[in-house]
């Protein structure tokens, strides 16, 4: 099952820079790295990474050219100032054995991630597999596919629980101002008390 980013129901409004959101909607491995990326830091900190990235790439931002690189090498562009991360070191190494995990088992085609798959389950299995993706993590981005971008396999309703509601509750659930306005205050409303975005 494919479907387009071109027939996204709404844009992506995650960086604060309309150039990196358009890169996070054109470029498949941007929105992996991002999702990676999301832990620790603000989410506009993390999703603008990978426009960063590129930039420091020369350009361009693949499976297979980050996968050759030495890891210290994929260090050292993390770690240029400003970082990429609050912890840049710990996170290149892990974006570094993502594109390697991809490459081993997709070709470095991150889209054959979703293209072919014909449940939610399989989906979200495909994910957990990823270095890097843990259960929330696997949910949010499914999230991210099926309400941004109109990839929604049989099930991924279920298999997204609870980011798959209407709650405004995740980055899944930004493509605007107010949006962004309104998942902040959830997730404020949460930890104020002591509960998490799932919750």
């Amino acid at each position: 099952m494919v479907v387009s980013a071109k027939t996204m129901p709404a844009p992506l409004f995650i960086t604060g820079n309309p150039v990196a959101d358009k890169f996070l909607m054109d470029e498949p491995l941007a929105l992996l790295i991002g999702m990676l990326l999301d832990q620790q830091v603000p989410m506009e900190w993390a999703f603008r990474g990978p426009w960063t990235l590129q930039e420091r790439l020369g350009g361009t931002l693949n499976c297979a050219l980050i996968a050759s690189m030495e890891p210290d090498a994929v260090v050292t562009l993390f770690c240029a100032k400003p970082a990429l991360h609050r912890y840049p070191a710990a996170m290149a190494r892990r974006t570094h054995e993502l594109c390697n995990f991809m490459v081993d088992n997709y070709d470095g085609d991150v889209e054959a991630l979703w293209r072919d798959t014909t449940s939610g389950s399989e989906l979200y299995r495909r994910l957990r597999e990823l270095p890097g993706f843990g259960d929330e993590k696997a949910k949010i981005f499914m999230a991210i596919l099926a309400k941004r971008f109109g990839i929604r396999p049989r099930g991924w309703k279920t298999a997204a629980v609870p980011f798959s509601d209407a709650t405004p509750r995740s980055v899944a659930d930004i493509h605007s101002p107010e949006s962004l306005a309104r998942v902040r205050a959830f997730k404020k409303a949460k930890k104020e008390q002591g509960k998490t975005k799932a919750d």
